[in-house]
């Protein structure tokens, strides 16, 4: 469904847009330019005094509190990660922004997300970042599952594998979320 509204207590919620993650390939949207939408985005809801969550995946360096269980693809080896690895880029970075720590794909689990959000009577949260059938996808499915309206930015989340991409925007969001480009999201915040 196409973004119709935004509720009077929404957050930008922002996923994976960290140092570590600004070299990865991205389709059909390269990184540079999801940031550069999510930093006008963020912009936007600090001037309307509207929070901004950078969500950011870290873990520890030895891959100890890495997610268990088995997968065709097996465990991921954990190399040493550089200084700095998962810090949000600096273009989104606000003085006030609220930054969550996760060690999992969605932004939920294992985080306070949830607790930020209603502590601030969040009730809609508008979505940007990489990877969309991945964090995105999986943050989207749990913001629905808790009860929050959810909005994609459509042009401000990109993957790594283009048909997976499609597939989250033409199938999974839909079904979860209204889905609007930036401009369409600026627009509603213009009309509070």
């Amino acid at each position: 469904m196409p973004v119709t509204t935004l509720d009077p207590r929404t957050a930008l919620v922002v996923i994976d847009l960290q140092q570590g993650i600004l070299a990865t390939p991205a389709t059909p949207i390269s990184v540079a330019e999801v940031v550069a939408r999510t930093a006008t985005l963020a912009d936007a809801f600090r001037i309307h005094g509207l929070p901004v969550i950078l969500v950011r995946v870290s873990g520890h360096p030895d891959g100890t509190d890495s997610v268990p269980g088995r997968t065709d693809t097996g465990p991921r080896p954990s190399a040493p990660r550089p200084d700095g690895w998962d810090a949000p880029v600096p273009e989104i970075r606000g003085t006030d922004d609220i930054v969550v720590t996760k060690r999992n794909w969605g932004a939920f689990y294992g985080t306070d997300l949830d607790l930020q959000l209603r502590r601030r009577g969040i009730t809609q949260i508008v979505l940007t970042g990489v990877a969309t059938s991945i964090g995105v996808e999986s943050t989207a499915r749990a913001a629905h599952e808790h009860g929050y309206h959810v909005t994609i930015a459509t042009d401000a989340v990109s993957d790594r594998v283009e048909a997976a991409h499609h597939n989250s925007i033409d199938h999974i969001f839909p079904r979860l979320a209204e889905t609007g480009s930036t401009a369409d999201i600026l627009a509603l915040l213009k009309q509070r």
